[in-house]
């Protein structure tokens, strides 16, 4: 089997425990990982994949053979991700400009969440610019948003003053002119942290239903081991299971389909069905 995740203790606790199951494991080294997505999710290039949730819940909603193995492989607030360098504040965004790397990137749907729960914004009151398409096929952008054009790039567009706001987590640039545009923007993350009891989750572990059939014993260790380690993070930045992961995918999901990411609602217990036909177990047995 094919594996891809990023994070190096948690792909070592993987393969081992893979590989004692009885299955040849063998790690694939992608950078990023999330370029390893849409081969996972178009063509099956390998067969245990560190990937967004969002990518994960389009998948699903458009068909392609790939299921949720609840384990976290990354959580993070994103209130700070929406960043500005003139003197605008959250409360401009309508009328205003705003880049993302790709309208389907997690991190823009969680910050489109907030803006739209937390602070009324309408979300086609903004003019988006995105600079990469999604990475399942079939997917479309939204009609009212914008694509750059060919060579453009985010940061550029938004360091040169071609864009009032900019959605952007690990592709911030280093420039000290750049301002969170949510006063108090970590303070607002803890605080709907500790509301929602849950972490906003970037990435989740999928895995091929080939995969999952053929060989259900290595699978199931490989996320055994894996929650082990994700149980050791602090302050349970990526929990693992089931019902640790319901709270923020089914919201990661309501927003993506409010946003029009999805083409269809993807409920919570639709990814728990198919994981579970697939590994020929019970809910429970994956921490359901």
């Amino acid at each position: 089997m094919k594996l891809v995740v990023g994070r190096d203790d948690l792909a070592a606790a993987a393969l081992g425990a893979g590989t004692e199951a009885g299955a040849h494991v063998e790690r694939q080294d992608i950078k990023p990982v999330h370029k390893a997505s849409r081969g996972f999710v178009n063509d099956q290039a390998v067969d245990v994949c560190e990937l967004a949730v969002v990518t994960l819940l389009q998948a699903v909603a458009h068909g392609k053979p790939v299921v949720l193995l609840p384990v976290t492989t990354l959580g993070r607030t994103q209130h700070q991700t929406l960043v500005t360098m003139g003197a605008l504040t959250v409360a401009d965004v309508e009328g205003r400009s705003v880049g993302v790397r790709s309208w389907s990137q997690t991190t823009g749907v969680w910050l489109r969440g907030f803006l739209t729960e937390q602070y009324g914004v309408d979300l086609r009151k903004a003019d988006w610019t995105v600079y990469e398409p999604g990475h399942v096929d079939g997917y479309q952008d939204p009609s009212w948003v914008r694509r750059a054009p060919e060579g453009a790039r985010l940061q550029s567009d938004f360091l040169e003053g071609r864009l009032d706001f900019g959605v952007m987590g690990n592709e911030l640039p280093a420039d000290d002119r750049i301002r969170t545009a949510i006063p108090d923007a970590l303070d607002v993350a803890k605080r709907w942290t500790a509301e929602r009891g849950f972490l906003p989750l970037n990435h989740v572990v999928g895995v091929t239903e080939q995969a999952a059939a053929e060989n259900s014993a290595a699978v199931l260790a490989m996320y055994d081991a894996m929650r082990e380690v994700a149980a050791k993070d602090p302050g349970g930045t990526n929990p693992a299971g089931f019902e640790a992961l319901r709270g923020p995918v089914a919201l990661a999901a309501r927003y993506a389909r409010e946003q029009d990411v999805l083409v269809r609602p993807v409920e919570f217990d639709e990814l728990v069905e198919r994981s579970c036909a697939a590994l020929g177990v019970t809910p429970a047995r994956l921490g359901g």
